[in-house]
């Protein structure tokens, strides 16, 4: 089922599906500790719900594609051409695969895919979790993020940026949130990076989400809380306090991961269970 837009009747049909909301997570932000045993998270009326539970292409209502290269503009000397083949992204057996392939396309060495709802489901504040199974490599990098709505009017870095999850795949066991802005953009971002215990993120599915409000993004992986960025933490503007809209991707190189190497196998595959977002009805 791929739901954008619910009105109640659909929203009752889905939490009916037992789509999970942590009881323990409905609670008060402000006054409240954020510790690392904790999450903190308000936001629990269902907005987006992507299941992919339907072969075929994702949902078009929801889901368009970047295509091209970084001389598109996008930076970070990555290697990949993002196409919307079949080939890079395909959902399958419940699960959206978006897929890194060695093969010379349009002059590049590399596929993948970036799927975005710019346009199409964009909104302030609330949670937004996505369910992954992450890839392994050197040179791999995955990302479950978010860009300003206004970015055509104020480009990057100002229109800001939320990287719920990216991940050096060769390094599978930490992975980095992080928020950029006018004046802490790039490698100067707010970022703090989080260590699974005892796992990798690429053998098993985990949660990566933000709990976001007015005048804070806290980071979460598996409903647990391990950071919270405030405007007192940035070294510049404060400009999340306007719509976002999602962004998942698969690169193979750049600046951030470095280059595959001759260990480094493809294909290389991102599987996603579910996107879903929530709101805070208090909050608008």
């Amino acid at each position: 089922m791929s739901i954008k837009y619910l009105d109640n009747a659909q929203r009752k049909s889905v939490v009916s599906k037992q789509l999970f909301i942590p009881l323990f997570l409905v609670m008060g932000v402000y006054g409240c500790s954020t510790d690392d045993s904790q999450t903190i998270t308000t936001s629990t009326e269902l907005t987006l719900a992507e299941e992919f539970d339907t072969d075929g292409s994702p949902n078009g209502s929801v889901w368009d594609y970047d295509i091209g290269t970084e001389t598109n503009g996008w930076g970070n000397q990555e290697l990949q051409y993002y196409t919307d083949r079949f080939e890079n992204v395909t959902i399958q057996n419940g699960n959206l695969l978006i897929t890194a392939r060695a093969e010379n396309f349009e002059g590049s060495a590399y596929t993948s895919a970036r799927l975005l709802t710019k346009d199409k489901f964009e909104q302030r504040y609330g949670r937004f979790e996505a369910r992954i199974r992450l890839p392994f490599g050197q040179g791999i990098w995955p990302a479950f993020w978010m860009l300003g709505a206004d970015i055509d009017e104020n480009p990057w870095p100002s229109a800001g940026e939320i990287d719920i999850m990216e991940y050096r795949g060769q390094n599978p066991t930490v992975l980095i949130g992080s928020v950029h802005g006018p004046g802490y953009s790039a490698g100067e971002a707010i970022s703090k990076e989080y260590e699974l215990p005892n796992d990798r993120f690429d053998t098993g599915f985990h949660v990566f989400g933000i709990e976001w409000g007015p005048e804070y993004v806290n980071f979460n992986v598996d409903h647990v809380l391990y950071n919270r960025i405030t405007p007192e933490d940035v070294t510049g503007t404060w400009v999340f306090d306007k719509p976002f809209y999602i962004l998942m991707n698969l690169a193979v190189g750049g600046t951030f991961v470095g280059f595959p190497n001759e260990e480094t196998v493809f294909p290389q595959t991102m599987l996603v269970d579910y996107v879903r977002v929530y709101k805070n009805s208090n909050t608008n």
